[in-house]
């Protein structure tokens, strides 16, 4: 088994950040990453992405170049298409590649897993042509690939990003669906102070919404309810404001209302999380450095508390910061020094989460959809049942696992979690931090007999 003084689980811009600095400072670092390239989701395929593709998808993805090539120009031990399944609270990881078993283990640990779009169950959401928003950018950035006859529909930056993009590329989405209401706006302006230190996004933001008027994409504002339409597949969405309700029809729908942290790892260690009532979602708790109560397991980017692909990178920065310091790599003094211009540009980066995370907050009919949604697409178990499920005696979600096995598919309750949260909590008449959540174990991810088998003769020897 190889032993590192760091390993980085994930390659987007907090753990490539991290695994430079702390590589360029001395520590012997290995980094581990489902993806065959570096770049994580925000960066995907950047290595290999051509010059048309690049103008696309515009300067903020452009910026991944520059982490990769200052990660490439280093000694770190970088191990693709690595499947990571078994983290113990002492830093030793077990992960697969092409089907081989593999384990490495750091004097410290650092997730930088990310985040997971959230999900959206609406009527209609499980029909084939309906993904992500994300996924329209997967398409892109993969393959070059641009959707027609498509509309976006939900809230947050994001879709607006991937319309422009889509116009770029020649294929300008048929219309946007936007969930945020009135009273979205007139609350986030008590954050106006936060939006104006961030002007830079406000910018960006309004220079988005001038490319979507250019193009003649139709907004959809203060929707009130979104249903997809169709049998065998999509053919339209069905939106409804002020009471009444109007067909668009398409041929693919992209769903969006923003990201959450990737938990799955942190929660198999038992590390503690709280909930976050702007971004209604489960976050691990840490320190400024991004320290858990285990001091040897550092969490860092979105997968500690949603903040973009900016802050992420300075987010790592000071993890690595940090446990050079831990190594005795760098002083107090040296420490401190190198930490002050990052914690200043970090505040900096995150002034303007309040007021997006007002603005384009969640609404009820997402976050607890209807009774016929189906939730758990893994187990088809719906709203319904787990609101049944709580009139039973369930008051949390690992009890709906014994009673209705929601959460126990292969996904492992990733895209159901925190809606059978947000059900639960509210016809207990509790909070979400009273339900909690799934109680995840290893191994995280699907492994054959034959890979827990190899994983036991490693440990052996």
């Amino acid at each position: 088994m190889r032993r590192f003084d760091l390993v980085v689980i994930g390659a987007g811009p907090a753990g490539m950040a991290a695994a430079t600095l702390a590589e360029k400072n001395g520590a012997s670092v290995a980094l581990l990453d489902e993806q065959p390239r570096l770049g994580g989701q925000i960066y995907r395929n950047i290595t290999d992405t051509t010059v048309k593709l690049m103008d696309i998808l515009g300067s903020d993805y452009a910026a991944g170049k520059r982490l990769t090539e200052e990660f490439s120009a280093g000694k770190i031990t970088h191990i693709s298409l690595a499947t990571v399944w078994d983290v113990t609270p002492d830093g030793c990881v077990t992960f697969t590649v092409n089907g081989l078993v593999d384990r490495v283990e750091g004097r410290f640990l650092l997730l930088a897993t990310g985040a997971l779009e959230r999900p959206v169950p609406v009527p209609g959401w499980t029909l084939p042509g309906v993904m992500t928003a994300g996924a329209a950018q997967i398409l892109m950035k993969s393959s070059g690939i641009v959707s027609t006859r498509a509309v976006l529909a939900g809230s947050g930056p994001l879709i607006y990003l991937v319309a422009a993009q889509m116009i770029a590329a020649g294929a300008p989405p048929l219309a946007i669906v936007e969930t945020q209401t009135r009273q979205n706006h007139i609350r986030s302006l008590r954050h106006l102070g936060g939006a104006i230190r961030g002007h830079n996004v406000i910018f960006k933001g309004i220079s988005l919404l001038r490319a979507l008027r250019r193009a003649g994409v139709k907004r959809y504002t203060s929707v009130e309810m979104i249903e997809v339409l169709g049998e065998a597949q999509v053919n339209g969405i069905r939106v409804t404001r002020s009471g009444h309700s109007e067909d668009i029809s398409c041929d693919t729908v992209f769903l969006h209302q923003g990201v959450v942290p990737n938990t799955q790892i942190s929660r198999a260690l038992r590390l503690d999380h709280a909930w976050s009532e702007v971004q209604r979602c489960f976050r691990p708790v840490t320190d400024q450095w991004g320290r858990t109560e285990n001091e040897q397991i550092f969490i860092a980017g979105d997968g500690a508390g949603i903040g973009g692909a900016k802050a992420a990178e300075l987010a790592g920065n000071l993890s690595a910061i940090e446990i050079l310091y831990l190594l005795g790599r760098l002083d107090e003094k040296s420490r401190d020094k190198l930490a002050r211009p990052v914690f200043k540009a970090i505040g900096k980066e995150q002034a303007i989460r309040p007021f997006l995370d007002t603005l384009y907050s969640v609404p009820d009919f997402c976050a607890r959809p209807a009774d016929p949604v189906l939730i758990c697409r893994c187990e088809e178990v719906t709203a319904g049942d787990i609101r049944k499920l709580a009139k039973l005696g369930c008051t949390g979600p690992n009890q709906t696992k014994a009673f209705g096995r929601s959460g126990m598919g292969p996904c492992q309750g990733r895209y159901c979690g925190i809606t059978v949260t947000e059900i639960l909590a509210q016809e207990n008449g509790a909070k979400p931090e009273q339900i909690g959540s799934y109680r995840i174990r290893m191994p995280v991810k699907p492994v054959t007999l034959g890979e827990v088998a190899s994983s036991a003769t490693i440990k052996q020897n």
